[in-house]
């Protein structure tokens, strides 16, 4: 807590802005931040294993890890915060991290060579069954922290869930003509930035580099921006969902 207190009253910055400042090489700072989150971290870690972890242990290593990928990844266009960001990475890594060790024992089971095949075969597949609901629970928690995630983003944009139900093409030529309007508006750096500083969407310019009318555009304006938002962020679940709509 005392770090925190000292990083926030020395720097006089966001976190964010310190951020940008670690990605143009100052690495004195990013030390700082990385000592100053490690409550965080642990925290973060801790909520996937469901056991306190300590500084000791592999999965916090895995954590200090995953906290600096998302320092060198971030960037402000994802329209979520630098936590926000993290949270997401760390409990991938971490879930990864847990997948592998847990097939590893699977196999070293596998190849084992004892004289009581039937219980071993039996802890296989008690094994297996744990780590598939392990891993149900987790991707069902996960899926959970994209849309709270997601949710908060869009009353950024004065957006609602109730908002994207009511304005959701009805037809799926419609849907297809709206998430590649979408896509063009990511990929294209000038729409993107404006999409972002004004949270509106950038019509008049959209326009001019897709093959749907204007009027086409303003009636699904919301459903366009929501999935903008999407594509240009982190969420794995959600972009699943997307993508084969946008892959057809």
């Amino acid at each position: 807590m005392l770090s925190l207190l000292f990083v926030a009253k020395k720097k006089k910055r966001t976190l964010e802005e310190s951020v940008l400042l670690i990605q143009q090489g100052d690495k004195f700072l990013l030390n700082e931040i990385i000592d100053a989150y490690k409550p965080f971290i642990a925290k973060t870690v801790s909520s996937v294993c469901k056991r306190y972890i300590y500084e000791t242990d592999d999965e916090f290593s895995i954590g200090l890890i995953a906290f600096n990928e998302a320092i060198e990844k971030y960037s402000t266009e994802r329209g979520s915060s630098l936590l926000s960001f993290s949270e997401v990475i760390i409990k991938r890594r971490i879930i990864d991290y847990i997948r592998k060790q847990t097939k590893h024992q699977h196999i070293s089971i596998d190849l084992s060579n004892t004289s009581h095949e039937e219980e071993t075969a039996g802890s296989v597949i008690v094994n297996e069954l744990s780590l598939d609901d392990y891993n149900k629970r987790n991707d069902e928690q996960l899926r959970k922290d994209e849309i709270i995630q997601f949710q908060s983003l869009l009353t950024t944009f004065g957006l609602s869930f109730s908002d994207l139900v009511e304005n959701s093409p009805k037809h799926s030529d419609a849907r297809k003509n709206a998430m590649i309007a979408a896509k063009i508006l990511i990929e294209d750096h000038e729409l993107k930035e404006l999409l972002f500083s004004n949270k509106r969407l950038p019509i008049k310019q959209l326009e001019k580099r897709v093959d749907v009318s204007r009027k086409t555009i303003e009636r699904n304006r919301k459903y366009i921006i929501a999935i903008a938002l999407i594509l240009s962020s982190d969420y794995v679940y959600m972009k699943d969902y997307l993508k084969g709509v946008l892959d057809t």
